[in-house]
């Protein structure tokens, strides 16, 4: 078994704690974070339905072009995202969304990506 000290361990019990509290509802969906090694998505779900209403990630060559010769990983590319996500979920008909972390502390790339959504008019 695993030891429940290492870091992705402490991100998904931290993640699944979270959970438990922030539902995403037709109202207000949920924006979901995730971060790799190499890459950062975020995605607007609706939970009830169990549908995605908007989504983006560094890993898209639309973003990428913005991006030039930066990493797909840093908080530039995050920050796009962000504002992609927002555009996204605004033309979908969102204007309210409930923040999910996903585990990970609110800072870097995941502040960056929060920063982004609120730049763009998602409201938090």
């Amino acid at each position: 078994m695993r030891n429940p000290k290492e870091k992705s361990d402490r991100r998904h019990r931290a993640h699944q704690r979270l959970r438990q509290r922030v539902i995403g509802t037709p109202v207000r969906p949920r924006l979901s974070v995730y971060k790799s090694v190499k890459f950062v998505y975020a995605q607007v779900i609706d939970d009830l339905s169990g549908r995605t209403l908007a989504q983006a990630n560094s890993q898209e060559a639309a973003l990428r072009g913005k991006l030039d010769k930066v990493s797909p990983a840093t908080r530039a590319a995050a920050r796009l995202v962000g504002e992609a996500v927002a555009e996204r979920a605004m033309a979908a008909g969102v204007t309210k969304v409930v923040f999910d972390r996903g585990g990970y502390i609110y800072h870097g790339k995941v502040k960056e990506i929060a920063e982004g959504a609120r730049a763009k008019g998602l409201q938090f």
